[in-house]
């Protein structure tokens, strides 16, 4: 075949779609991941490796070919001690769990702003997230704290006023909590600087986030590394 003629072969095929990709260039990362949840919209949170405390927030659509493009970006926090696999991680320890994760529901001490398509709590002088291990309402919002969650393991939620004008609950030892491992883990506002073992972003991109996350399309998490025993591809 002529030269030519190859290359007009190539660019049909391109015009058809039937070349999927760009020798050398990798697909985008939910593609390159083994389970991004089941929805259609996904956030994937990456730090270059398990001590760092800071890297990059992504969020993610999948088109109806299956693929996934990005629908924005931003740099991101971790916890102080970097990141920890999930089942291992243990409270208190100032690490960001990694893992593939859904999110329950929205909250913030600003309004709910106008538009979201999520679940959204406003935070009253009444919220906090009880953090006490020995309590019922182990890693629960509640509404006035319950005699047996002491104040001093929990956040009182209107306390954090930057870091909490709005948020997302990260489902980490949410649904079957495990005492111990931890509680309060979420996708929120940054604050000074690392964070006790929430993702945070700053508070343009968080209002992004809620303006871009449809509860509908079932969108999770996926939180870890670049490479290594807790990179984001294993999930």
């Amino acid at each position: 075949m002529r030269p030519g003629l190859a290359l007009g072969s190539v660019l049909l095929l391109l015009a058809a779609g039937t070349v999927a990709a760009v020798p050398g260039r990798a697909a985008p990362l939910p593609e390159r991941m083994g389970d991004t949840g089941g929805g259609s919209q996904l956030i994937t949170a990456v730090a270059a490796r398990p001590g760092a405390t800071t890297g990059r927030v992504t969020w993610w659509d999948r088109r109806r070919d299956g693929g996934w493009v990005a629908a924005g970006s931003a740099a991101a926090r971790f916890g102080a001690k970097g990141l920890v696999e999930g089942a291992r991680r243990k409270q208190s320890t100032f690490t960001t769990p990694t893992g593939l994760y859904d999110l329950p529901y929205a909250f913030g001490i600003k309004a709910v702003p106008a538009g979201t398509r999520y679940a959204y709590r406003t935070v009253t002088k009444r919220s906090w997230w009880c953090q006490d291990n020995r309590a019922r309402a182990y890693n629960r919002w509640v509404e006035g704290l319950p005699a047996d969650c002491r104040a001093a393991e929990s956040e009182h939620l209107v306390s954090y006023a930057k870091q909490y004008a709005r948020a997302l609950v990260i489902g980490f030892n949410y649904h079957r909590p495990v005492r111990g491992r931890g509680a309060g883990i979420f996708l929120h506002v940054n604050g000074r600087g690392a964070t006790a073992g929430c993702v945070s972003v700053p508070d343009a991109a968080m209002s992004r986030i809620l303006a871009w996350a449809d509860q509908r399309r079932d969108p999770h998490i996926a939180i870890g590394t670049s490479g290594g025993p807790t990179a984001i591809t294993r999930y």
